[in-house]
């Protein structure tokens, strides 16, 4: 979409508003000409030269006066007067109901750019985003929105001033031709004076957009990592970043503003320079006619005059135009389709699922990347079952976790839902019944409930209740201070890890999803919520469709089917306990994991818990004895799987196992004599 394309179509979309716009510009432009003109023939009577120069008066000018011939000779001053009075009054009424719709389009213009563009930002596909900044986005939406809607304001100025100045040019005409032929080679050469502070107000006008769009970004990109910018005492830094950007965009303001300013001061020494021109010029032809023609000439330099204020809007309207036309040129690209990926939709209403979900062959690379993030994925997750996929960082997980929910399309092969193209079905009905749990998981700055009822607002109490039941969740969302109307922060920063995943999980169950994608949401907690946690997830993936990304091998264990992935690449299928007989990567994986959690604890066993707080030296050894015990049970309840058969796994769990059981030895020691202490150091009562 070109700039002018869009300001024609802004323009269109409210015709009432615009031509009453225009409208009114006219009829003030008319009401200005005719006040003006009779201000010649007051101006003559007041000097007494009426009697002697009426008849030299132009000829339209001449005409117009007949209507106060029907008025007494000693009464026709007072008539033109009132006459003169009127039409200003009219023509101010007319200014001021020319602002008021011009006001009214403004705020709608605004309005309706401002809903295109959050219309496009929820339609486009994910990768938009992955190229885009967020903080230009929200620059788009407000700044260069805001200055669209000024330069059509500006349109609208200067059709009126345009307007204004073709009545008046008409009454010039009207009066002396010659004289207007003079006054068009003088006022030419003001608009070339001017055309400068145009091309230098577009200059400006390209400098400010782009630090508006640097000091957005940065301002978005602060916030969003508070946390690491106070982390790592980065403030001092990060506040003279952003005062140096402020500061270079106020300089640019400055500028901009010392430009329009001086317009309007050349423009009127320019105008009156030519006026003066005309006055000279037109004595000069008229020589010994002067006084024939004074009366014409005193008629035109008064139109003329009364011209010049309007040359001079046109010509600012002019540079704040040129100045506004890069922000039209950034909105026009930001509103376009033609250029932005668009998930297409199909027409069929996903119902449910019957019999199963097929990753057909797919292969996928990101957008602008020709490096594949999967290759040949072929694999079958049953209706109600769980398929787990694992594998090292990078491997593909998660992205072949986003092309079921349609974030993004595979470059090649297709995923089948009971045979059926899943590009067939309708986008929205097909998410609606699809819940997802990641390890980063969104929540809004708003109450507990609305967090609850995201993918459902028509849940009733009673669901709302079971699901936090369900999710673990009730006890702490009812300790907090509102309960469920307690506002929880921005992304949830007044919950835990534990309490935000969840939450999640409750919103998941409130939502009853036919398919349920679980994206490592376990990954980052301690033990303690990651065991409330999995009981939750265990409670939502009942009877599910489920596809879990798994980082801790041990929650994918009960998994009905397990996906190893590496490169891209399917290498090993199975169930938990046959992955492991086959001594593949797989298992594998599983002995790297649990000599890292052995090495862990070695650290752990020889750290100092010496500590100078008594409550603390037996807090600390109570949460270690928890800790390793629930490693010990954890390897014990693999080993005791009745068809596990690997010598070799069976040997390094043991080991592990036997490890943990010495190491809670050791911390049961460290407890027994950190309770010694804290009993000799209590004061005797």
């Amino acid at each position: 979409m070109h700039s002018r394309q869009l300001l024609r179509q802004s323009l269109l979309r409210h015709p009432v508003l615009v031509l009453l716009t225009i409208l009114m510009g006219f009829s003030g432009a008319l009401f200005n000409g005719i006040g003006t003109v009779l201000i010649v023939p007051i101006l003559l009577e007041l000097l007494g030269q009426a009697s002697s120069l009426m008849d030299q008066l132009p000829d339209v000018l001449r005409q117009f006066l007949g209507f106060f011939d029907q008025f007494p000779e000693n009464q026709r001053l007072a008539a033109m007067t009132f006459a003169v009075v009127f039409m200003i009054v009219l023509k101010n009424a007319a200014a001021y109901a020319g602002s008021l719709t011009s006001s009214s389009l403004n705020r709608k213009l605004a309005a309706n750019l401002r809903l295109d563009g959050l219309r496009i930002l929820l339609d486009v596909d994910l990768s938009y985003y992955t190229r885009t900044k967020v903080g230009d986005l929200i620059n788009h939406l407000n700044v260069e929105i805001s200055r669209t809607t000024v330069a059509v304001r500006t349109l609208a100025r200067m059709a009126i001033a345009i307007i204004t100045i073709l009545v008046f040019i008409g009454i010039l005409l009207w009066t002396s031709w010659q004289l207007t032929l003079i006054a068009t080679v003088a006022l030419g050469l003001v608009a070339l004076i001017n055309q400068t502070a145009i091309r230098q107000s577009k200059v400006f006008g390209k400098e400010l957009s782009h630090l508006s769009r640097l000091y957005s970004s940065r301002i978005v990109e602060i916030l969003s990592g508070i946390r690491l910018v106070k982390a790592t005492a980065n403030e001092a830094s990060e506040y003279h970043t952003i005062s140096q950007l402020i500061n270079d965009r106020e300089q640019s303001e400055y500028h901009a503003q010392l430009l329009f300013a001086g317009i309007g001061p050349i423009n009127e020494v320019c105008s009156i320079i030519a006026l003066i021109s005309v006055a000279t010029v037109g004595r000069t032809v008229m020589g010994d006619r002067l006084e024939t023609f004074s009366a014409i000439l005193l008629t035109y330099l008064v139109v003329l005059f009364r011209m010049l204020p309007s040359i001079g809007q046109l010509n600012a309207a002019r540079s704040q135009l040129a100045n506004t036309l890069p922000s039209v040129a950034i909105v026009s690209e930001f509103l376009s389709r033609s250029d932005k990926p668009f998930m297409q939709s199909g027409s069929r209403s996903f119902l449910g699922i019957k019999q199963g979900i097929h990753f057909n062959n797919l292969s996928f690379s990101y957008p602008g990347s020709e490096q594949p993030v999967l290759r040949g994925i072929d694999l079958y997750l049953k209706r109600g079952t769980t398929l787990a996929l694992v594998g090292a960082s990078g491997a593909g997980k998660s992205t072949l976790a986003d092309l079921l929910p349609r974030f993004y399309d595979p470059d090649g092969g297709r995923i089948e839902i009971d045979g059926v193209d899943l590009k067939q079905f309708d986008i929205q009905t097909f998410r609606r019944r699809l819940g997802i749990v990641s390890q980063d998981t969104f929540l809004f700055n708003a109450s507990v409930r609305e967090n609850l009822v995201y993918g459902r607002p028509e849940a009733t109490e009673a669901e709302i209740e079971d699901a936090m039941a369900r999710a673990n969740a009730s006890e702490f969302i009812l300790a907090l201070p509102d309960g469920l109307e307690t506002l929880i922060g921005d992304r949830g920063v007044l919950l835990s890890g534990g309490q935000r995943q969840r939450l999640a999980i409750a919103r998941a169950l409130i939502q009853d999803p036919d398919i349920l994608i679980l994206d490592e949401a376990t990954s980052a907690l301690d033990t303690i919520s990651e065991r409330l946690v999995q009981k939750a997830i265990d409670e939502l993936s009942r009877d599910r469709t489920t596809l879990v990304i798994a980082h801790r091998l041990s929650t994918v264990q009960n998994a009905d089917q397990i996906a190893v992935l590496d490169r891209g690449k399917v290498i090993e299928t199975g169930v938990h306990s046959a992955l492991l007989n086959q001594d593949g990567p797989y298992a594998q994986l599983c002995a790297i994991q649990f000599s890292e959690q052995m090495k862990n604890r070695d650290e752990l066993k020889t750290a100092d818990l010496e500590i100078s707080d008594p409550k603390q030296a037996l807090t600390h050894p109570s949460k270690e004895m928890r800790s390793r015990l629930g490693s010990i049970l954890e390897i014990l309840g693999q080993l005791t799987e009745k068809d596990m058969q690997n010598e070799r796994s069976r040997e390094e769990m043991t080991a592990s196992a036997y490890a943990n059981t010495l190491d809670l030895l050791k911390v049961v020691e460290d407890f027994e004599k950190s309770g010694q202490r804290v009993l000799r150091s209590a004061p005797l009562s």
